[in-house]
């Protein structure tokens, strides 16, 4: 028998149902699918989600593990959230961000007629601050995502890297 548990702390809700589970806490609420399969149980006893299976094979260990750490990173985001720094490097052409509904328009990249264009991926937020741009919300992986689409909207092709190092990277992570 193997099975891994994680308290839930005091003012987080989670519900459990089949293959879904939700975390709703101060800051809102997180909502996502388990990866199971027939052999691992999920329950909730208590204060504490307990993931269990009867096999101790190495592939469904490795299942208990990551729906733990996704319960985990739902807890966090729904008490502390999540923020990515991202700052705007340019040398040669100053660049224009502007954060609109549910994308982020960026002009004169290397001095381009054509602006690029990075989507904001669900509830997250996007500020811009300067040359800093912040992205934060409850959910990890939609905050991570929506900074990797900024970093993949300004990517250099066909120029020598060494001396084009305009674009947009990812300075901190907290949360």
């Amino acid at each position: 028998m193997y099975s891994k548990e994680i308290a839930i702390p005091e003012g987080v809700n989670v519900e459990v149902s089949n293959a879904k589970f939700k975390v709703t806490g101060p800051k809102g609420s997180v909502e996502k699918k388990f990866e199971l399969t027939k052999e691992i149980k999920v329950e909730k006893v208590e204060n504490k989600i307990k993931i269990s299976s009867e096999r101790e094979r190495r592939n469904i260990k490795a299942l208990i593990g990551t729906n733990i750490g996704h319960i985990k990173n739902a807890i966090d985001g729904v008490i502390k959230g999540f923020t990515y720094r991202l700052r705007v490097v340019y040398s040669h052409f100053p660049v224009t961000v502007k954060a609109e509904k549910d994308k982020v328009v960026i002009s004169n990249f290397l001095g381009e007629r054509t602006t690029r264009i990075a989507k904001i991926v669900g509830q997250t937020q996007v500020k811009i601050e300067g040359a800093d741009i912040i992205v934060t919300g409850i959910n990890i992986e939609e905050v991570g995502q929506t900074a990797g689409n900024l970093e993949l909207a300004t990517r250099i092709v066909g120029f020598d890297k060494r001396i084009f190092q305009d674009g947009i990277y990812l300075v901190s992570r907290e949360g």
